[in-house]
Parts: structure tokens; sequence; C-alpha cells
């Protein structure tokens, strides 16, 4: 409990209340006080003991922290009660509701100054604007979680923090993201602070951005450590999402059966946990796979069901970044038409800052897509612009790609030195994989 009141505020809370339940100062006093004590209370002049306000709040039919912090008895409790609640309704997909539940639920920690459940109520409003899209608003609200923990150590940070760098990340700062990420994890494994669960959700959160910037030995890294402490993390939902991540690095090293086997225990544990959004991601994961291993008709199944669960649950950027994946299925399908329309529908959910690796993908798609109809003017209009949002978000897996079908359209196009210096742009990003994170890796836990 926080410290109590000062004596003039406990004294007019003690006045209101006996009004209220219709009692004398003598009937409040009666036995173990005077009416005269009970005045001096009322009246601020002194700080009643531990003893007398028991007394007083007995009589009244309260707790004593009620009088004493104004903070009604098993608040706490049924705070922390209600955060879980509105957990399960995100988890659900309905984040517009959980983020009103959240809302509430900190006006009312603010108003007690319980802080941890402020900093609950803040990542949970964090998440909320992650699913829906809002990066800024995300951005903020975990860095208000971070400011309520500022004294705590940094295990107990860690969730904030990392969902500070997840919405840089999304907005297109992969370096940055990273250099939370990493930071974190060299200061819990150089300060000896082994806290699986932290140490799970940094490695697991930096794969990600590791893989959009090249750096494949660096994620294949943070994949072989995050399996490697998951017998030893707590929490279900965590694994799953570890499960998913390293998914990640097994398929760019062709191993695309443990991939698949690897989000077959992701989706196990969401659909257990009835975590709807993460299914959903799953799926999306899943058809990633089956597109690679060239089993394009059940690709587009389970992209297509991402897509329907994510629409469902209003997880903007998210079912936008499906919608990319599902038309180059489409497109590899023959069925560029539908493939191009599906991205024209989303192009306008990202940005430079919210989605920039997954709007670059959607406007090379596009680009291949107006090649196939020898409409070169377009296609290069869209190339130049995923090259762009590449090259400010540091995406440099992508980039020699990129630069090689650029440099393929302007020498058919007969612009040979243009085409070079496209080509040139590629091979600089191909000579360099791994090398476009900030410094060394960071220190491996002491498994």
């Amino acid at each position: 409990m926080r410290e109590r009141d000062d004596p003039a505020v406990v004294g007019r809370r003690v006045q209101q209340l006996r009004t209220e339940r219709g009692l004398t100062q003598r009937q409040l006093a009666e036995p173990a006080y005077t009416p005269a004590y009970i005045s001096t209370v009322e009246a601020g002049r002194v700080r009643p003991s531990d003893e007398a306000l028991r007394h007083i709040a007995g009589r009244l039919g309260v707790a004593f922290e009620e009088l004493a912090v104004g903070q009604p008895a098993h608040l706490a409790t049924d705070l922390r009660l209600r955060l879980t609640e509105a957990q399960r309704v995100l988890a659900d997909g309905r984040a517009e509701e959980a983020a009103g539940r959240y809302e509430a639920l900190l006006a009312e920690a603010e108003g007690y100054g319980l802080v941890a459940e402020q900093a609950g109520a803040l990542l949970g409003l964090g998440e909320c604007a992650l699913e829906t899209g809002e990066l800024t608003k995300a951005r903020e609200r975990f860095e208000g979680a971070e400011r309520c923990l500022d004294g705590e150590s940094l295990p107990v940070r860690v969730p904030a923090l990392r969902g500070r760098a997840v919405s840089h990340y999304l907005a297109g700062e992969l370096r940055y993201a990273v250099y939370l990420l990493e930071s974190a994890l060299d200061e819990l494994n150089r300060g000896g602070l082994h806290d699986p669960d932290a140490l799970l959700l940094l490695y697991a959160s930096a794969i990600g951005p590791y893989m959009d910037m090249g750096a494949h030995a660096r994620a294949a890294q943070a994949a072989e450590l995050a399996l490697a402490l998951a017998p030893q993390a707590g929490d279900p939902a965590l694994i799953a999402r570890m499960h998913r991540s390293v998914a990640r690095t097994l398929l760019a090293e062709g191993r695309l059966t443990e991939a698949d086997a690897s989000l077959a225990k992701a989706a196990e544990l969401y659909r257990r946990l009835r975590l709807r959004t993460e299914l959903a991601n799953c799926h999306w994961m899943r058809g990633y796979v089956c597109a690679q291993n060239g089993e394009l008709d059940r690709a587009e199944a389970e992209l297509r069901q991402a897509y329907t669960m994510l629409s469902a649950s209003r997880a903007a950027l998210y079912r936008s970044q499906a919608a990319v994946e599902l038309a180059d299925v489409l497109h590899r399908r023959a069925k560029s038409d539908e493939a191009a329309a599906l991205l024209r529908e989303v192009l306008g959910d990202f940005s430079s800052e919210r989605g920039a690796v997954h709007a670059a993908a959607a406007h090379r798609l596009l680009g291949i897509i107006a090649e196939d109809t020898r409409d070169t003017e377009a296609a290069e209009e869209h190339y130049v612009r995923a090259l762009s949002l590449l090259e400010r978000a540091g995406a440099a897996g992508d980039l020699a790609d990129l630069c090689r079908l650029l440099g393929d359209l302007l020498r058919r196009t007969g612009r040979t030195e243009a085409a070079l210096d496209a080509y040139r742009t590629g091979l600089g990003h191909r000579t360099a994989p791994g090398t476009t994170t900030l410094g060394p890796a960071p220190a491996q836990p002491p498994l």
C-alpha cells in the first residue's frame, strides 16, 4: 500500500463517510475514543494512529485502506483480474473493445496511484494500437509503460521495451528496432539477469528485423538461442510466438518441413489459448511455407484464411501485410487481375512510416504484373518506389533482388548505363550479408 494521505485529506474522508451513514461523532467514537478526538481527526489537526483509524474504519464499515489512502479494498486484485479479461478480449481479435477496457482501467489505476496496474493497462493499449496499425500511438503507450516501470529491474521492463521496438520495426525503422533489442539482450546477459521469459521475448522479436535486414546468420543464432531457452520459459503464448519467429529462419535455410512443424506447434498453442490474431498469423506463415514449397493451392487457402481472420478482427496493418503474400500466390496461379486489385485495395494502408517493407513488396509485385502486360512505364515507377522504401528502411534482404528486376527492365528498354547502376547497387547489398546491424552481435546467455 502507498503512504497514507495527509491528515486533512483523511479527516475530510472520515467526515464525509460519517455524514453519509448518518452517524454522530459520539457514535463513531464509542467505545474506545471521545467525540472530541473524532472532531480533531475530521479537522485534520491530528494524525490518527493505525489502531484509531482501524477502529473508525470498522465503525464506518469500510476497509482501512479506503480511509488511509482512498483505495477500496481488493482494488489492485480487481484491476488485475480486469486486465486479464481485457487481454482475452484483445486475443479474440476485438482490439477496439479491448482498448476501451484498458482506457477505463488506466484511469482507475492512475486515480489510485497503482503504478504496476497503470503499466499493465498501457502495455495493453500499446498492443491494441499495434493491432489496429496506429504505430505512433503504440510507441507512446509503450514508452508510458516504461516510465511507470522505471525503477523496476530490466526483466520487468522488457515487455514494454519489446513493444516499443516492434513499433519501430513495423514503421520501417529496422536498425533502431534492432538496436533496442540488442541493447537489452546485452544488458541482461552481461549483467547475469538470466530471465528465460525476457530473453526468449527479445530473441524471438529480433528475428523479423534481422531477416529483413539481410542478417541471416544473426537471425539463425537468435532462433537457436530461443529454442534453447524455450524449455525454461513459463508463458505458452510466448513459446508459440517463438516457434512462429523461428520458422522464418528455417525457411531461409530451405528447411521447409521443419518450418512447417514449428508453425504447427505454434498454431496448436494459439488454438488452445484462443489467441485469434496470432492464430491468423500462423495461417499466414504456413501459407508462405506452402508457397515456397510449390503447393500453391494450399498456400492460397491458408493465406485466404489468414486474410479473412485478420479482416474480422480489424487488424488493419497485419491484414494488409497478409494481403501482399496472398497477392503473390494469386499472381503465381495466373490470377494477376485479382492480385493487382487486392494490392491496390490495401496499398493505402501502408506508408514509409507504416509497414514500409510490405509496401515495397506490394509495389514490386505490381511492377512485375505491369511488366507482364508490357506496361514498362508503370513497372519502372513501381520498382523505383519500392527501392526508395527499402533503402529508407534498411531492408537489405530484398534490395538486391529489386535492383536486379529494375536493372533488367532498364536494359530491355535500352538504358544500359542506368541498368548498370542498378546492378551495381544490388551487388553492393549482395556482397555484405549480415553487416547491416549496429555493431557486434549481443552477448549470449549462460545456457
